[in-house]
């Protein structure tokens, strides 16, 4: 039977709500890039709708549904625009802390993988929610994107289906710390090179813009090349958990840029051992992060924080944050290793498992305690 008590909300006629992940400040209507990325609600009612839009070449988006901070459900989302149920029967004299989150990365390059919510239809009110005691920012690769936190050990295919950011390290950090949080990553990226070699493929470069790594017109027109505001959202802590695929380019074929003609290459030696020229490059685009992170936040602990597919390029990190510190004084930096995954907590694809990503989360959370309390 349908509920006559329904009515739709417009996302900005809503005055208690609240979105994590970067966007563009427009609730008309909120685009979700960011592995992570959520809207929120205090709910007490008894039936909850929310109308969503997607659009996609290839990979399309998914999202998991929280109620009280549990999952009650997820979702791939096929093309076009329609209502979908959030719950419904439930007592509505409760409040229902609700969750819609984006499970997926954004997919770098001109395709598009969007997820776009317009409004809410809803039999009750929509009360105020909390603000947290601290704000945390992951940086990352596929591990920060959950690659391979859900789904069987001996799955293989790279689709969405396989990415969570609920199995994922850094929500679970930010829950151990009562935290908001937001992510940037992008599975195959490093700090200075993808695993590939492709010297574009690296977070640094756009770290600065809403979502600038989806391009074409029509993720510009959704305002992913847009200055990011870094003055709204300011960070206690910024965690950067990448390298692991800079030390995959080592061993990896040469890029070649089919407009210029360049070579890129990160090369081993004779003996197996890494380029030291190559290295250095590493080192360096280390440091000149770190100099970025600095400038947009200006107050926050950056801990970089590696190890979940093993530690290559620890001894660079280690190298380079001390020369950062040396040279600029900044205390706020530090190294923490994550603990690898082992046989037992590997997820799919090769990558870390939910039970690493608790592991991880649990260590990272006990260290970012200490820094913040």
């Amino acid at each position: 039977m349908e509920n006559e008590n329904l009515k739709v909300y417009p996302l900005s006629d809503i005055g208690n709500i609240k979105v994590h992940g970067r966007t563009t400040g427009t609730l008309s209507p909120l685009i979700l890039f960011w592995t992570g990325s959520a809207l929120e609600l205090n709910a007490k009612g008894s039936e909850l709708w929310i109308e969503v839009e997607s659009n996609y070449d290839v990979y399309e988006p998914w999202v998991s549904i929280l109620v009280n901070s549990v999952p009650v459900s997820r979702q791939m989302l096929t093309e076009g625009r329609r209502w979908i149920c959030v719950f419904r029967g439930m007592n509505g004299s409760n409040v229902k802390n609700v969750r819609i989150i984006r499970d997926v990365q954004p997919m770098a390059g001109g395709g598009s993988c969007t997820l776009q919510i317009h409004a809410v239809k809803f039999d009750g009110e929509f009360l105020p929610i909390e603000e947290k005691p601290y704000k945390i920012e992951f940086i990352g690769d596929s591990i920060t994107s959950g690659e391979g936190a859900i789904g069987a050990k001996g799955e293989e295919d790279w689709i969405p289906m396989f990415f969570s950011a609920v199995n994922n390290y850094a929500k679970m950090t930010a829950d151990a710390l009562n935290a908001e949080y937001r992510s940037i990553s992008q599975s195959g990226w490093g700090v200075f090179t993808g695993w590939d070699n492709n010297p574009h493929s690296n977070i640094p470069d756009y770290y600065e813009k809403v979502c600038s790594l989806i391009t074409g017109e029509k993720n510009a027109a959704l305002g992913a090349q847009k200055k990011y505001d870094f003055t709204a959202w300011q960070p206690d802590v910024v965690v950067v958990n990448l390298g692991t695929n800079d030390s995959g380019a080592f061993n990896s074929p040469e890029w070649k840029d089919e407009v210029t003609g360049e070579v890129h290459k990160q090369r081993l030696n004779e003996d197996g051992t890494f380029s030291k020229e190559d290295l250095q490059a590493f080192e360096e685009a280390v440091r000149d992060f770190l100099v970025k992170l600095r400038k947009y936040n200006k107050n926050a602990h950056i801990v970089w924080a590696y190890g979940m597919l093993g530690i290559p390029m620890m001894p660079v990190i280690y190298r380079a944050v001390d020369a950062y510190i040396r040279e600029t004084g900044d205390r706020k930096v530090s190294v923490f290793q994550l603990p690898n995954t082992t046989d037992e907590t590997i997820g799919a694809r090769s990558h870390p498992g939910v039970l690493s990503h608790a592991n991880a989360a649990k260590a990272l959370a006990g260290y970012i305690k200490e820094i913040i309390v």
